[in-house]
């Protein structure tokens, strides 16, 4: 399989990725331009590459036909890539680059598991709707946008419902 790392690609993910986190932090009021800078970073490098590539996997591991099954499998498949490993390991970043070492721990993992099921129905929905109804040229960008709206709802609701 020939693997994609494209500028569009790289600078969608590090302004999109930032972004979602950025006003997260700010809604949190854990600003750093630290984490900002890292977090673009991540963005255009980790995830600019992993993501698009899984996301050609899923293309020709599932076809893009009108079975109604091949649809659920290959939102099933995005759900299964984003998990709570991939949520941790974000979570870690995050903390990484806020300068709070101390903090990574196996609770991240813990936060990565109820986060992950705390958001299957919203997450397999949106993931059904990239995976079916965007074209392959912009599933990074709408599975970035998606994964900003949902740091920003996190920010938000821990925010609102303290």
């Amino acid at each position: 399989m020939k693997l994609f790392y494209r500028k569009a690609d790289i600078l969608r993910g590090a302004i999109i990725y930032s972004s979602g986190d950025t006003i997260a932090s700010l809604l949190l009021n854990e600003f750093s331009i630290y984490r900002m800078l890292g977090i673009a970073f991540v963005g255009a490098t980790y995830y600019a590459f992993e993501i698009p590539n899984y996301f050609v996997w899923i293309d020709k591991k599932i076809s893009h036909g009108k079975r109604f099954v091949d649809t659920l499998k290959r939102a099933a498949l995005a759900i299964i890539y984003f998990n709570p490993i991939w949520i941790a390991r974000h979570l870690l970043f995050i903390k990484f680059f806020s300068g709070n070492i101390s903090q990574i721990g196996f609770n991240i993992i813990v936060v990565g598991l109820y986060s992950f099921l705390a958001n299957i129905p919203i997450s397999f929905t949106a993931n059904y709707l990239i995976q079916n109804k965007v074209s392959a040229k912009r599933r990074f960008i709408a599975s970035a946008t998606f994964s900003a709206i949902m740091a920003i709802y996190y920010a938000a609701s821990e925010v609102l419902f303290k």
